[in-house]
Order: structure tokens, then sequence, then C-alpha cells
């Protein structure tokens, strides 16, 4: 069963995939945080203390991997999951956002029905 009290930040610049993974985490019963730039990211997380981060690496003005790297260089932020979550799935690009402290690494696009497993495993 799911913990309604947790939050998930999602980090996503695409209206439409935002609204998408908003839709299927809401369903969960899970509370959703949405920002659209790093810089959002940044003051959202800070703001809102998320159980949970769903990063897009190619968001504006601070790339997900900075701003993961940033949060992770912060203790309140050690222990809390960022899951990467672009497009970005050739040689490498799951080591790159592993390297930038991401937990996890999820290729776009996403399959909507294993996601709120995955999910679920981070928020254990």
């Amino acid at each position: 069963m799911q913990n309604p009290s947790k939050k998930i930040l999602i980090v996503e610049d695409n209206g439409d995939s935002r609204e998408l993974l908003a839709k299927i985490l809401k369903a969960r019963g899970w509370q959703i945080i949405e920002a659209v730039d790093g810089e959002e990211a940044l003051q959202k997380a800070s703001a809102e203390r998320p159980d949970l981060i769903l990063m897009d690496i190619s968001i504006p003005k601070i790339d997900g991997y900075e701003v993961t790297r940033r949060l992770k260089g912060q203790q309140d932020f050690k222990n809390i999951p960022i899951i990467a979550l672009t497009a970005h799935a050739m040689k490498g690009d799951r080591e790159k956002a592993l390297q930038a402290g991401c937990d996890d690494y999820i290729s776009k696009p996403i399959n909507i029905r294993e996601l709120p497993n995955q999910v679920m495993e981070f928020l254990k």
C-alpha cells in the first residue's frame, strides 16, 4: 500500500511528459510537486523536502546532472533518491547519471505500467 504522505518532485520541462508522470503517480496517492527547470528544481526541493525526485537530465537553466550534484552535496539530500528520467539512452549515459549522484536511471519513453512499482521500490 502506498503512503499518501510521500512527496515526489517531478523535474521535467516537457509539459505533456510532466502531466503524464503526475497523473500516473497521483493515481497512486502520492503528493506531486512539479518543476520545469533546474533553478526551480533546486528551490522546490529545498522548500518541499520531497521523499523522491524524478529528474529529467535535459532541462533549461541548470541541467539535471548539475542539479543532482548540488542536491547530493547537501546533507539533507544525501538519502533522498534521485532517479534520472531521460531520453539519453546511449552507451555511457546511465553511468554519467549515476556518477552525478542519481540513484537510478529510467530511459524514456517510460513504461507507464512499471513506473509506479519502480517508484515504490525507492520509497520503501
